[in-house]
């Protein structure tokens, strides 16, 4: 983690488009380069799996890491699940924030609403697909299954608790709703209507989004780069979070070369400088803290639980003095 990191601040707010909620995370450290960053998480999963990532990014400018509607807690809205209804909630807070051009990230399905939402605004420079879906030759809920199994053994049992929490707060009839949406959305078509630099970021070992889907979307996108992560599996977002922060910053700065490959040692989140027993604790408290709020649809929870559990991660990672 950066040497000089400042203890980021949490603020939870909710973004209503009809009756669609949108829960939107801030996270600021007070640095302010002129970009921000909007992070959309994939299928059945909330913004937790940015718990590393948007600190990082928020050294460089404003975070905002969204929970779409149907997932982390957040109600569902009644209309159809597809990439084209999320594109809607993330213009929507686009505009309500006066975002002109912020770095859109997206992780698997989230890579679907990203795209959707380059293909309509050609005013944005810069974004980031990490992980994407669905590649169309494998298409089917079954071999995804596959693929997705083949990815999670190589994930860490944190992951896999956070992935557990998401979808019981999602519930499995929505998730199950969403899904054919997703396998049936056309990345490779909508990508190219997009007129945006995009960064293509991979895990090593993740079967959901092979290399032969990467170099389809390269070929056929406006711009485009592509990197692959060593060691990293399908959450490579959350699991290599720094790596991803890292080549995220090169690419906005347009000084990451087209094509490359990030060892593990670069890229990995490191073990935290002030790990004990109590700092597990905390961790784990907040995080339940915040399932049980968003179940209960306590948003002020959600938010209390937030920003303890950014100061716990602030307090295990902060430099030694």
């Amino acid at each position: 983690m950066p040497g000089d990191s400042r203890p980021a601040e949490v603020q939870v707010d909710t973004y209503r488009r009809g009756p669609a909620r949108t829960r939107v995370t801030r996270v600021t450290t007070g640095a302010n380069t002129g970009r921000s960053f909007v992070l959309v998480a994939g299928i059945g999963v909330a913004s937790t799996y940015f718990e590393f990532l948007a600190p990082l990014l928020a050294e460089k400018g404003e975070v905002y890491a969204l929970d779409l509607p149907g997932f982390g807690g957040v109600p569902a809205s009644g209309e159809h699940p597809t990439a084209e209804f999320f594109a809607d909630q993330v213009e929507g807070v686009l505009d309500h924030y006066g975002l002109t051009d912020p770095v859109l990230i997206g992780h698997s399905m989230g890579t679907q609403v990203v795209t959707e939402v380059l293909a309509r605004r050609h005013g944005l420079s810069h974004a980031v697909l990490v992980s994407p879906v669905v590649d169309e030759s494998e298409a089917t809920a079954p071999l995804q299954a596959v693929r997705f199994v083949q990815s999670t053994v190589r994930e860490s049992m944190h992951i896999a608790l956070l992935a557990v929490s998401a979808y019981l707060l999602c519930g499995f009839l929505y998730f199950f709703e969403a899904l054919p949406h997703m396998l049936r959305y056309r990345i490779s078509e909508r990508i190219a209507l997009g007129r945006t630099t995009v960064l293509l970021v991979r895990g090593e070992y993740d079967r959901p989004s092979p290399r032969r889907l990467h170099s389809r979307l390269v070929a056929r996108a406006h711009a485009a780069r592509r990197w692959e992560i060593e060691g990293a599996a399908h959450c490579v977002v959350n699991s290599h979070a720094v790596g991803v922060a890292r080549l995220t910053m090169r690419h906005v700065r347009d000084e990451l070369a087209p094509k490359g490959r990030m060892p593990a040692a670069d890229a990995v989140v490191p073990p935290a400088a002030h790990a004990d027993v109590r700092m597990v604790l905390g961790a784990m408290a907040s995080r339940v803290a915040e399932w049980i709020s968003a179940a209960r649809k306590d948003e002020d929870g959600v938010e209390r639980a937030k920003a303890r559990h950014a100061r716990v991660l602030w307090d295990a990672y902060r430099p030694s003095r």
